[in-house]
């Protein structure tokens, strides 16, 4: 489990690409303080684990169905990373819950300053979109998020000047593609909520207890 509070930025040191799957070796510098073989890093979101290590980098695996899902297919040496370490169980909950299990990808259609803030403007699948509610989490690129805004087809985000400056956001562009995980509890919700019926109707809540 993860917070959406990014350590430190990496560097794509390397990627080896497999037919279908790839191995990244990515710089580090504070992630690495406490690492081990085995534990979970999320890069740019996308919970790996670490299967080597030295001073300077870790290596992980990346499989099929996270290079499906994600947008780690287009990292290339040197390319920018968010870097969070699992959450430690004496430390400060300062986002909301994040996985590492990458929903899907959207792509930035806006950047625009507003004072010290930077809207973003991000474009999902519609089948993503329908979890994200205004004022709800977000994690785009593992940074976690609020949704200040939300139409038919997009959302947006309001960037404060730290976010923008210890994140990958700085360098993104209009046309780029992120990765999103949505908030898991509407997620669950639906999910619960369909193994008993379509609906939510009159009959549903009585016998719920409403």
């Amino acid at each position: 489990m993860f917070t959406g509070i990014i350590e430190e930025v990496g560097r794509v040191q390397r990627i080896v690409h497999g037919a279908r799957t790839a191995v990244l070796t990515i710089e580090a510098k504070q992630v690495l303080e406490d690492v081990k073989v085995g534990d979970s890093i999320a890069v740019c979101g996308v919970c790996l684990t670490v299967t080597s290590f030295s001073s300077q980098s870790f290596t992980a695996d990346v499989m099929p169905e996270t290079l499906k899902r994600s947008a780690l297919g287009q990292l290339k040496s040197g390319s920018p990373v968010n870097l969070e370490r699992a959450m430690s169980a004496n430390g400060r909950f300062g986002g909301h819950i994040v996985s590492g299990h990458i929903d899907g990808t959207g792509t930035i259609t806006r950047i625009r300053p507003e004072g010290n803030a930077v809207w973003y403007t991000i474009a999902p699948p519609p089948a993503l979109l329908r979890y994200i509610v205004e004022k709800g989490s977000i994690a785009i690129d593992g940074i976690s998020l609020t949704v200040a805004d939300v139409t038919a087809h997009d959302f947006s985000v309001s960037i404060i000047p730290h976010t923008q400056a210890e994140t990958t956001l700085m360098y993104r562009k209009e046309g780029q593609t992120v990765n999103l995980e949505t908030d898991c509890i509407g997620k669950y919700v639906e999910k619960l909520l369909g193994a008993h019926q379509t609906g939510v109707t009159a009959e549903f809540l009585t016998r719920c207890g409403f």
